[in-house]
């Protein structure tokens, strides 16, 4: 039986808040944990999948039923009831409780005697509220295993500037993304692999100052990983180095079995970069089922083996940043970094204290999307507004006018191009942009937000006219 059989859902169900996913996870992982048949073992693992409910990703996936008129939640917590024994359930409309009388065994020493999750599940509409009774206990965050080096730039960003992540890998104050390098969204096509050798290149330049690049397993189905495996191997038969590549594992919430699951999406990744070690390996969202300390263990695993030499994670809260650092910390593991959206369109990391939190912990903030999905270049305006599918900080270009005119300002004054105002920008607030780049002029555009700085009062008065962003359900809790 497949999963999307199992569980057909509808594409208007909820999603699920971050207390919910904890909870959740740690109780089913213990019933996973706990049970010794491999066949209940798997009934247990689909039944998790649709007690958890991830709609807003998981039904763009499966196939739907109109016809089916049960909830997910309330047709799973009655099949989670009949696999282990010691649920009891009380279900009416339209919400659906879930007791556990006594917690399962694994559970005791973390939770108190009854764990409660309130859960509001209507079809065809989202909920309003969700509510945890009780939660798991944290762990102590204050052990910092090794020295995280330098990890943001304290003063002017220049070409020669290194910073240290993870106590392990040395890399620029600036990254490439290569989110567009592979990936039908920004209208890549194979022909287009010139160009991005040629931005390659470029970026080699020793002028550029620049040597990190970030992709991901699900940029372009793994495209992109392909491509640059493609331009390392260039490197390495002319006898060139090679710069620091950072990539990330999707731990979609039915990927249940770790660390296998993560251990085998790096060997792929590792296959179409073609290394033997990856140089930063993160989680690419907290979407996972499994808790944050289970995905710890896969990451320290794959440390212990020497397939990566530093690890990250990316859209993590304060909240989740705080436990995976103290999780690896017990494997002697420093938390390289979290990656997060972070802009002057986007200024929630900061104001949120997640930026301030990540340094107190050694933990590196890497910015994706520094330059809005480039409503922040100073291409696009309200007569010329960027393709509809760009949806990180999507804003109508009319409300950013004041914004716009200040970056303008500001880039005269100092004679370079708006983008560079804005990847300086979030250099001075302590993060590493990772500037998107599909041509050499863009790469050229891109160093150029290094050699220099922006003052206080400038920063000050982008302040002023920038916009702070929210945290979201689903992907983005950073």
């Amino acid at each position: 039986m497949t999963i999307t059989r199992a569980f057909p859902v509808y594409r208007s169900a909820v999603t699920s808040t971050d207390s919910i996913q904890t909870s959740t996870a740690v109780i089913i992982s213990s019933a996973i944990e706990s049970c010794d048949r491999p066949k209940k073992k798997r009934e247990i693992e689909l039944v998790a999948i649709g007690l958890h409910g991830f709609p807003p990703l998981f039904a763009l996936l499966s196939p739907c039923r109109q016809q089916q008129k049960k909830s997910i939640f309330s047709y799973s917590a009655h099949m989670l009831k009949r696999i282990i024994p010691s649920t009891s359930l009380i279900a009416s409309s339209p919400s659906s409780f879930l007791h556990f009388h006594p917690p399962l065994p694994s559970l005791r020493s973390t939770f108190t005697k009854q764990i409660s999750i309130h859960t509001p599940y209507r079809l065809g509409s989202s909920y309003s509220s969700r509510h945890i009774m009780s939660t798991a206990t944290q762990t102590d965050p204050s052990s910092n295993p090794q020295a995280a080096g330098v990890i943001f730039v304290q003063g002017v960003p220049t070409q020669e500037t290194r910073l240290t992540l993870g106590g392990a890998i040395s890399v620029s104050p600036m990254a490439i993304g290569t989110w567009a390098w592979g990936d039908a969204k920004w209208g890549y096509k194979p022909e287009m692999f010139g160009d991005i050798a040629a931005t390659w290149d470029a970026l080699q330049d020793e002028t550029s100052g620049i040597n990190f690049f970030d992709t991901a397993e699900i940029y372009g189905n793994g495209e992109s990983e392909n491509n640059i495996g493609k331009l390392l191997k260039r490197n390495k038969d002319a006898n060139k180095p090679a710069p620091v590549i950072a990539t990330k594992f999707i731990p979609f919430p039915w990927k249940l079995s770790y660390p296998s699951s993560l251990l085998n999406a790096l060997k792929g990744s590792m296959k179409r970069l073609g290394v033997e070690v990856v140089d930063l390996y993160q989680i690419h969202g907290p979407i996972h089922l499994r808790s944050i300390e289970v995905v710890a263990e896969a990451l320290a695993d794959a440390y212990k083996q020497g397939l990566v030499k530093s690890v990250g994670v990316s859209n993590y809260s304060i909240e989740q940043t705080v436990r995976m650092h103290a999780a690896l910390a017990k494997h002697g593991i420093q938390l390289a970094s979290n990656q997060v959206e972070y802009s002057l369109l986007r200024r929630f990391p900061e104001t949120s204290g997640l930026i301030a939190k990540c340094h107190e912990l050694g933990v590196a903030v890497l910015a994706y999307s520094p330059l809005g999905m480039g409503r922040l270049s100073g291409k696009y305006s309200a007569a010329n507004p960027p393709p509809s599918n760009r949806s990180f900080s999507n804003y109508p270009m009319e409300e950013l006018v004041p914004l716009l005119t200040v970056m303008e300002k500001i880039a005269k004054a100092h004679d370079t191009p708006m983008t560079s105002v804005a990847l300086n920008y979030t250099i001075c607030k302590g993060t590493i942009p990772l500037g998107g780049a599909r041509n050499p002029e863009q790469a050229r555009q891109n160093a150029k937000a290094l050699g220099w700085r922006l003052s206080d009062a400038e920063i000050a008065e982008l302040d002023a006219v920038a916009l702070v962003g929210k945290a979201g359900l689903f992907w983005q809790h950073g």
